[in-house]
């Protein structure tokens, strides 16, 4: 066998790998899509960088990146801009993988981490750090631990003979309230410092975010976003129901718990570098999806769309209004509610109630 075997075959083309075993259909408006978005997304990148108090042309931005220009320009852009923008692509990333993850395995496009609960445990475990005091853990150990501490305690209370979709959702929701609740009230008891941190990281925030916020982001995102397209098999199965996904050899409660796992970290993470950036999770995928033409949010364009969605927002926030950078979340949520009206509009007409 040749180490890549490539067949056109009923109008499609489909291509196998020898080692290791991998095969699969080649999608051309997939990776068209996927082009696309890369490409806009390094642009939007690139001017987001150039942007500040003291501009930088949008085409010196990527020799400085590598080093070379002047010296100056070369330290604003490595050392204070650069920061800021990975933390937006990659928490883009993230947010909108997760939400890919959620709304496939539950069938639901409704169904994203800020709507079922997983964004709200994290945030009440970080805000719990910050006034409390997270007994020397980092804000991005508190969000996972936040994070998957809500997954857990979703997936046992909607466990009947197994989780399903719409369990999932509704047990979610519920839970999402209980830990604004507790949000709420860790606010309550904060001091002034302490609800002002707080309060400025709730909105969802990439104002003075550094290479701290930079690491584990992109630990996260390298190791979880092959994690989550090795799965992905598994992942389109799980689209067509569990029945179906069953009769198709698809261990569907495992697969269901792995995608949990992958999707939780995700958003974990990024919700603790950021805060809870909203609706990015939830519109992200389904505009990825519509591009590419497909039945299901497809996980790379998901995370390509997520890191443009939260880098051009970023880049409104600090135009929207002189001298006065707004957190990237006000953005994000005047926008994404209009997307929710929107796919709840388009969802009742079709008839199928999400």
């Amino acid at each position: 066998m040749t180490l890549l075997d490539l067949r056109r075959t009923g109008g499609r083309t489909a291509f196998r790998i020898g080692r290791p075993a991998v095969s699969g259909v080649l999608r051309g408006r997939l990776l068209t899509c996927c082009l696309g978005l890369a490409a806009l997304s390094f642009v939007v990148f690139c001017v987001g960088i150039a942007t500040g108090d003291y501009p930088v042309s949008p085409l010196r931005v990527v020799p400085a990146l590598w080093g070379s220009g002047d010296p100056g320009q070369v330290f604003i852009v490595r050392e204070l801009r650069l920061p800021r923008a990975l933390t937006a692509v990659l928490a883009g990333a993230a947010f909108a993988v997760s939400g890919a993850i959620f709304q496939t395995i539950t069938r639901n496009p409704l169904a994203s981490p800020d709507m079922i609960g997983i964004n709200a445990g994290a945030t009440t475990a970080v805000v719990a750090g910050i006034v409390l005091g997270g007994a020397g853990l980092s804000l991005p150990a508190l969000g996972l631990t936040g994070g998957l501490v809500t997954a857990a305690l979703i997936y046992l209370l909607a466990w009947r003979r197994g989780a399903t979709g719409y369990r999932i959702v509704l047990v979610g929701i519920a839970v999402s309230w209980m830990c604004a609740s507790a949000t709420d009230y860790l606010l309550t008891r904060a001091q002034l410092t302490e609800a002002q941190a707080a309060l400025g990281w709730l909105v969802g925030n990439l104002n003075g975010r550094g290479w701290e916020t930079v690491g584990p982001l992109s630990v996260a995102v390298l190791t979880l976003l092959p994690a989550g397209m090795l799965l992905g098999r598994w992942t389109r199965t799980l689209h067509l129901g569990d029945e179906v996904a069953r009769g198709l050899g698809t261990p569907v409660q495992l697969a269901r718990l792995c995608l949990v796992l992958v999707g939780v970290a995700m958003v974990a993470f990024a919700t603790a570098g950021t805060g809870p950036v909203l609706f990015v999770a939830l519109a992200a995928p389904q505009i990825a999806q519509r591009l590419a033409g497909l039945s299901a949010p497809p996980l790379l364009a998901s995370a390509l769309t997520g890191a443009l969605m939260v880098s051009a927002s970023d880049l409104v926030a600090r135009w929207l209004i002189p001298d006065v950078d707004l957190p990237v979340g006000v953005v994000t949520g005047a926008l994404g509610a209009a997307f929710l009206l929107w796919l709840l509009v388009r969802t009742n007409r079709a008839g199928s109630g999400g």
